[in-house]
């Protein structure tokens, strides 16, 4: 099972709105057939095991990350093509969400006399696919909030100085995080500041990097239709989420560029409804979705409890300041029992940085944790 799990995380970045699965096939100790599903439309990851295993398939063994799936979708229903050759036992680690096979598929296996057994590594698949089993159980993608600061918490100096805080080690990790998200969340303060591209600039072997939905969050609209992000040249689509107050001029620029805008309610404030945001963003089946800030975004998203991860990258420095930006915008919690609490937390260095990643406690459906 943990080959199967290593090889459905190849996949990563690749599969919305599908899972990630992989599955290996085993004859009397012996590996016969493994395969992974690579993208949405491609085949199912048992498809490609039962195909490399071809007539040793009988009578063979599967270990799957994931419940077969029993429906006819892109792609014909696993349980099928299993049952057919003969395939004598099941390890699937966790059952299916989805509530088009959400059990039915280990039922179908036992209808037909296939030995099946739930529950191998489970932790760890339901970590693999946290982004999926969300989606599937809230409606919602599931949301990251990646930051980098000084020790004492600061995106930059008083007069606005950041570039840059961590170093080269960092910003590919950082890039990494970007090829296995489905969109990037920056709001309008971080586009007029920096002028990013928000483009995923990393050299893979294997295949090209993956360039996330860009989301531009501006309640007013007051990034300029000339800014990078919505550069038609740019690698992958961009899109400013904004409210009814946005300039219809700015409006009319952006979709002479080919820049989706949507439209969403403002909350109490005025600023784009960050709820209604995510749950846009949950319908159109994007499953991971990664924030960049800046500071008032994020402090936005937390407070309105939508952070699912964190990973913070800090730098070995003290900026200091009064006046300095944290990476945490306003209005932040109260009291210390208002804090946003984590979990699970995973520590590595990069270069002379160090990044932290962790689960935030309380969003996520208890058995995905």
């Amino acid at each position: 099972m943990q080959r199967a799990l290593h090889l459905a995380a190849l996949a990563c970045g690749r599969t919305s709105p599908n899972p990630m699965v992989g599955a290996v096939l085993v004859q009397a100790g012996e590996v016969v057939g493994e395969g992974w599903h690579s993208h949405a439309g491609a085949p199912h990851a048992e498809a490609l095991a039962l195909a490399a295993a071809g007539t040793r398939a009988q009578g063979a063994a599967l270990y799957v990350t994931l419940e077969p799936c029993a429906h006819h979708g892109r792609t014909p229903p696993c349980t099928d093509a299993l049952i057919a050759a003969g395939v004598r036992t099941v390890y699937a680690a966790v059952a299916d969400p989805n509530p088009l096979v959400n059990g039915r598929g280990i039922a179908m296996l036992r209808a037909a006399g296939i030995a099946t057994h739930i529950g191998l590594c489970e932790k760890e698949a339901r970590q693999l696919n946290q982004p999926f089993f969300k989606l599937m159980t809230q409606q919602l993608p599931y949301l990251t909030a990646k930051f980098a600061a000084s020790l004492d918490g600061k995106i930059a100096t008083r007069n606005g100085n950041s570039q840059w805080i961590t170093g080269a080690a960092a910003r590919a990790y950082g890039h990494k995080l970007r090829d296995c998200a489905d969109a990037i969340l920056v709001g309008a303060g971080t586009v007029i500041a920096d002028d990013p591209q928000l483009t995923t600039r990393l050299e893979l072997q294997d295949r090209e990097p993956k360039h996330p939905l860009r989301v531009i969050v501006d309640s007013r609209g007051r990034v300029p239709a000339t800014a990078r992000v919505f550069d038609s040249a740019l690698p992958g689509k961009a899109v400013l989420a904004t409210t009814q107050s946005i300039n219809p001029s700015l409006q009319a620029a952006l979709t002479a560029k080919g820049v989706e805008t949507w439209t969403l309610p403002a909350d109490a404030h005025g600023r784009v409804h960050l709820p209604s945001l995510m749950a846009e963003l949950g319908r159109r089946e994007h499953l991971n979705v990664l924030a960049e800030g800046g500071a008032q975004l994020l402090g936005a998203l937390f407070d309105d409890k939508l952070v699912d991860h964190v990973c913070v990258f800090l730098a070995p420095m003290v900026i200091g300041g009064s006046s300095a930006p944290s990476a945490v915008g306003d209005p932040g919690a109260l009291t210390l029992h208002d804090a946003v609490r984590l979990s699970a937390l995973q520590v590595q260095t990069l270069g002379a940085d160090l990044c932290i990643e962790a689960d935030v406690i309380g969003n996520l459906p208890a058995e995905t944790k």
